[in-house]
């Protein structure tokens, strides 16, 4: 049934007066996106200073996980929610803080990595939709699907026309998850060059984050602007009414995730949520 709040059932409207907050970050169809002017360092959804952002934040997560077992007994509807951004963006921030409350029941995270030898043997969605949510379930990507007009691109193993293909492909595919109850939210993190030099040292000079540094990180950041490229075009091909993108400005680590947590929030509180009607047998039950 469609939501009365957004007007569709898949709840991807705006709505929750959003919109003045997100203006110039939501890519829109038929109209050109420059992903440089957005800028990393902005914080439109902050309420003050950073006390009062984690504040509200933390509210937040507690209201997320309310919404989220009221999603669990609905069982109408399905959320994905795709964190996608350059290395050190904070898709694993972004996890443990917006959804730190919520109940491992209903909430699951997958993290993707280059495709083994046996997803290689089939098309680039088949080990995507493996991992789509089901009937009342919560999942995050880090990283996604997205990564295979990235990667391929930017490394030249996939040509303009097949890029082109891929986007149409994607489109599609999330269509039908849309059609088929699924609410889809995309999220890129956006931070900056420097912002990224300095979380890359951080990683090296503390021991207890060390672990996640990688040689390549090094190699990837010197493909800085053909990613940014690679970025821009897919975020121009594939924001779709069904599935738009969410640009988030990231280089604050508490507005990235008070501002994912707001729109999960919102989005959650958009969905006619019900609970499901009473067993007739229990009217009158009284447990001795």
């Amino acid at each position: 049934m469609a939501s009365k709040k957004n007007g569709n059932g898949n709840g991807n409207g705006n709505g929750n007066g959003n919109g003045a907050r997100l203006a110039g970050l939501r890519p829109v169809k038929g109209k050109s996106f420059a992903l440089k002017s957005c800028d990393p360092g902005a914080k439109p959804f902050s309420v003050g200073e950073k006390s009062a952002d984690r504040a509200v934040l933390e509210s937040l997560a507690t209201e997320i996980d309310a919404l989220q077992d009221h999603f669990w007994a609905d069982r109408r509807y399905k959320l994905l929610v795709v964190l996608q951004g350059t290395d050190t963006s904070g898709k694993d921030g972004t996890i443990r803080s917006v959804f730190k409350e919520t109940s491992p029941l209903g909430v699951r995270a997958v993290g993707w990595k280059a495709p083994s030898e046996n997803e290689k043997a089939y098309d680039y969605l088949w080990r995507i939709h493996r991992q789509m949510p089901h009937s009342g379930e919560i999942v995050v990507f880090n990283r996604s699907h997205y990564e295979d007009v990235l990667v391929p691109v930017v490394n030249g193993w996939i040509d303009e026309k097949q890029t082109r293909e891929r986007y149409a492909q994607i489109n599609d595919f999330e269509r039908m998850l849309v059609e088929t109850g699924t609410v889809i939210m995309k999220f890129m993190l956006h931070i900056s060059f420097d912002e990224q030099s300095q979380r890359l040292q951080d990683r090296l000079d503390d021991p207890t984050k060390r672990w996640k540094f990688s040689m390549g990180d090094i190699e990837v950041r010197k493909q800085w602007n053909d990613y940014q490229r690679a970025y821009e075009a897919l975020l121009n091909a594939t924001s779709t009414e069904h599935a738009p993108w969410t640009v988030v400005p990231a280089n604050s680590k508490t507005h990235r995730n008070l501002m994912i947590a707001t729109l999960v929030r919102d989005r959650l509180k958009a969905l006619d949520l019900r609970y499901p009607p009473d067993d007739p047998k229990l009217k009158g039950l009284i447990i001795k």
